[in-house]
């Protein structure tokens, strides 16, 4: 059933077996699957069915440099759903490689292994709806994607890696009903945690304490408790809950918050490819049962070992959009109308460019000069993006000349002094807003400068293409600060680790030193991989689901034990 905490009378206590904090993809995962295993489950959301402004306020915060970092409350999304109500949909999985120890990235290396989370990635491509688990160009589609470039068999990349696209789907709406329907479990809107309580000795978590909309109070007891409420706001739960632990819980060594990881992203370069319009494929294939899927340029592990560089990936990109130079109607259709994009979409397309009025009119005579691909553009997008069930992923024109950008997505290597803390600011609840200090060092920058280097190589050895970087774009890290760190991947503030003196959290998820509090969701990663998050948290919520499972059996046996003894 689905509840709002408005309706709770005043003081109220209620209780479960496992209590989860935050309704987004961790949180609904992790209750649709204990519901299956027969748990009683609680889930409390801090949001609505829909975002609402007062909600999203207690996003707020203050970030250290807004340069580099958007302000807390952007990509985030306090409702049903969480992020999945904007997100894009991007699907892939982490590599091995990416749990490694690797020696040349600093705090790497998960406790538990890469096939561990792979077994649970066809489920969550089921529950991402990203259709079959097939991340392999040759195979997921029949007969084979179309190349990305024809004739490129580079040294140092691999072509044959996909991303795939969910719906994009919302888990707060596609999996309402479900939610809704299941005897074993509550969903509370308008329950924002506040405070997590630690018994007097700090062994355990006894209740949560909230409020509702109307910021009346009330508690939850559980047996166990999970936080899944992103790698932001779990790290200032952990940090405000201070009452027991003073630095908070997990924190003993000053861990909580630290690592925080977003991805080195952004736009750069022009490649000219060599040959006619057919030469190359930038778009999309569909499988077969209409997932959109898409071929990348992947640095392959044995050359990131070599080189001693973190992964990265490249995707052909259109031309940047705010440079009326590229004289393509459709691309400046959408600079025109950045107004009507969204903030976590108009910032990657448009941001590098002010909205001069001489800008604007070199591209309003784009778009008028380029009539005929601008309507067929809009027509295209209304057909198969705003009005289609399954949607178009993203811009894809066909740039003039096969001329390209390229947008590139990095690991971010894990640095402790990049972090999450508590601000001076506080919320309408009296508590501590968070202060957002990200960083990146210079082997990000190495990464992304190497493998730029490595593959403008690989296409002038096999004469297929030229890739160079504007006046502008010559010192790379201009280019990583000019997009800073990458939107909603909030990873690492709440790291899985093999001891406390390594991370927050162990192999399962459970915070060290408490017996009953786990964290789910990427705030666990130790390291970001090249991939967006999203289908790895699934995968991971439903192994923590697993585990969870069995912790309630045996406390549902130990209590059952006990009343026996009891009665006798």
């Amino acid at each position: 059933m689905i509840l709002h905490a408005d309706e709770l009378p005043p003081g109220a206590t209620l209780s479960a077996e496992i209590c989860i904090v935050g309704g987004g993809p961790a949180g609904i995962t992790l209750a649709l699957t204990l519901a299956r295993f027969g748990h009683d489950i609680l889930l409390l959301e801090s949001g609505d069915l829909e975002a609402n402004d007062a909600t999203q306020a207690l996003n707020a915060g203050e970030v250290a440099d807004e340069t580099l970092h958007s302000p807390p409350d952007k990509y985030r999304v306090r409702c049903l759903g969480g992020a999945t109500s904007i997100w894009g949909g991007r699907c892939m999985p982490f590599n091995p490689i990416d749990f490694e120890a690797r020696p040349f990235v600093p705090h790497s290396g998960w406790p538990i292994g890469y096939e561990e989370v792979e077994r649970h990635y066809p489920a969550a491509n089921a529950l991402c709806e990203a259709g079959e688990y097939e991340y392999d160009a040759r195979l997921a589609v029949s007969g084979g994607m179309r190349p990305l470039i024809a004739g490129f068999a580079p040294m140092h990349f691999d072509m044959n890696g996909i991303e795939r696209f969910s719906c994009p789907t919302h888990f707060g709406d596609r999996y309402r009903a479900r939610l809704r329907s299941l005897p074993n479990v509550r969903v509370l809107l308008r329950s924002t945690v506040v405070r997590l309580a630690a018994s007097s000795d700090g062994a355990r978590i006894t209740q949560v304490e909230a409020r509702d909309s109307k910021d009346r109070p009330f508690t939850v007891t559980a047996d166990q408790f999970v936080v899944a409420a992103g790698g932001i706001e779990t790290a200032r739960l952990l940090l405000a809950s201070h009452d027991v632990h003073a630095a908070g819980l997990g924190n003993a060594e000053d861990l909580v918050g630290r690592f925080y990881m977003c991805h080195i992203a952004g736009t750069a370069g022009a490649l000219k490819v060599v040959g006619g319009r057919e030469t190359v494929w930038h778009g999309y294939d569909v499988a077969w049962d209409g997932t959109y899927c898409r071929r990348r340029i992947a640095l392959r592990p044995d050359v990131q070992r070599q080189r001693g560089v973190g992964n990265v990936i490249f995707r052909l990109h259109h031309p940047r959009i705010a440079d009326p130079a590229h004289e393509t109607g459709p691309l400046s259709a959408i600079f025109l109308a950045q107004r009507f994009i969204s903030y976590e979409y108009a910032k990657r397309l448009v941001s590098d460019a002010p909205p001069t009025p001489g800008l604007w009119l070199r591209h309003g005579f784009n778009a008028v000069r380029d009539a005929g691909s601008t309507v067929r553009f809009l027509t295209h997008w209304l057909r198969h993006r705003t009005l289609a069930a399954r949607k178009f992923p993203s811009v894809i024109i066909r740039p003039r000349r096969n001329l390209f950008s390229l947008d590139f997505h990095a690991e971010q290597v894990p640095n402790p002094d990049s972090r999450i803390t508590l601000g001076n600011s506080v919320d309408r609840f009296g508590n501590p807003q968070v202060r957002i200090d990200w960083r990146y060092t210079r082997q990000d920058v190495d990464t992304v400068l190497q493998a730029f280097n490595l593959l403008r190589g690989d296409l002038a050895e096999q004469g297929v293409g030229t890739l160079t970087l504007a006046p502008n774009e010559q010192d790379i890290e201009t280019v990583v600060r000019r997009d800073g760190a990458y939107g909603g991947h909030h990873i690492g503030t709440a790291r899985m680790g093999a001891s406390a003196a390594t991370g927050v959290v162990d192999r399962h998820g459970k915070v060290f030193g408490l017996s009953n509090l786990f964290v789910a969701g990427s705030a666990i990663f130790p390291t970001s991989s090249q991939a967006n998050p999203t289908l790895t948290i699934v995968a991971m919520s439903l192994r923590l689901a697993e585990h969870l499972r069995d912790v309630a059996g045996r406390v549902a046996r130990v209590r059952t034990a006990v009343e026996a003894v009891s009665a006798d």
